[in-house]
């Protein structure tokens, strides 16, 4: 299933229904034109396919010509694609591109920000599943632009079995036998704990990944030093910008955070017109 053609169908109906009234009513269908898509303020790509997907369900034969890639940084006031091609097919696609361009663009950014914070530390920036219901395979790359990893896509790639999975079936030992029982022996197995108890549980059920959740930094050193390399040690909750190094220092192997997708917001790209042709 093809999910970005999908959400592009949507974007697109959502926006035009059943007929650019503006465009339609003012420029003649064969006129062909030049655009410019252009950074607004400084900020990492990401996007640039999805973008090009919607003009060319106006005009296939439009040329859409990035002069960055995803991932590369983007000063204010630089060009980033160079369009060539059916003037109704630039502005009846323009908004929805740039919302894409935008949004994804937005994670990128901020997730780099974050990414910056670590360079040199031995830990793994990962996101969460706090994602645009029906945009996740999108932010999710976003994500990777920026310079961050993909924790679990979704419920059915990994198993975490979180606070309220444990109360639900009656402790960490008896949910960590249980899976163990019912997954591949190739999938490994997460738990989320909150305190030294449960990190004890957890690793005596033989998880592969303990996730300390909304841990102090002092709880975490002592979590790590419990769990002494017999696991794989996420930490998430609370995670801040600032408190970033000080995490990375405790020794955890990887540090999530919903703030890179959730808490992001659109940075500001525009599009202009530029020469037009009239037809022969």
């Amino acid at each position: 299933m093809n999910f970005t053609q999908q959400l592009i169908d949507m974007a697109l109906q959502e926006d035009i229904g059943p007929g650019d009234i503006t465009t339609e009513n003012l420029i003649v269908p064969n006129l062909d034109g030049m655009g410019v898509v252009i950074a607004k303020e400084p900020l990492i790509l990401a996007g640039l396919d999805v973008a090009e997907q919607v003009f060319k369900k106006f005009d296939p034969r439009i040329r859409f010509k990035p002069l960055f890639k995803d991932g590369d940084t983007v000063n204010d006031a630089e060009v980033i694609v160079e369009m060539e091609g059916k003037l109704c097919a630039l502005l009846k696609g323009e908004r929805t591109a740039l919302n894409f361009l935008q949004r994804l663009s937005g994670i990128a950014t901020c997730v780099r920000s974050y990414a910056d914070e670590l360079v040199d530390k031995a830990v793994r920036l990962v996101d969460t599943r706090k994602t645009t219901p029906g945009w996740r395979v999108l932010e999710k790359y976003a994500v990777r632009m920026g310079g961050a990893h993909n924790h679990r896509m979704g419920l059915y790639d990994g198993v975490l079995i979180k606070d309220n999975h444990i109360i639900a079936y009656g402790g960490i030992r008896k949910a960590v036998a249980r899976i163990r029982t019912r997954v591949s022996h190739l999938v490994k197995i997460e738990v989320e704990v909150s305190d030294l108890q449960q990190v004890e549980e957890a690793i005596d059920a033989g998880a592969d990944v303990v996730m300390l959740d909304n841990m102090n930094v002092s709880q975490i050193k002592s979590a790590v030093k419990l769990i002494n390399g017999r696991a794989v040690v996420e930490v998430s909750g609370g995670v801040t910008k600032n408190r970033l190094k000080a995490l990375a220092d405790t020794g955890v192997d990887i540090i999530s955070v919903g703030a890179l997708t959730h808490s992001a917001r659109c940075v500001d790209i525009s599009m202009r017109i530029g020469h037009v042709k009239n037809p022969s």
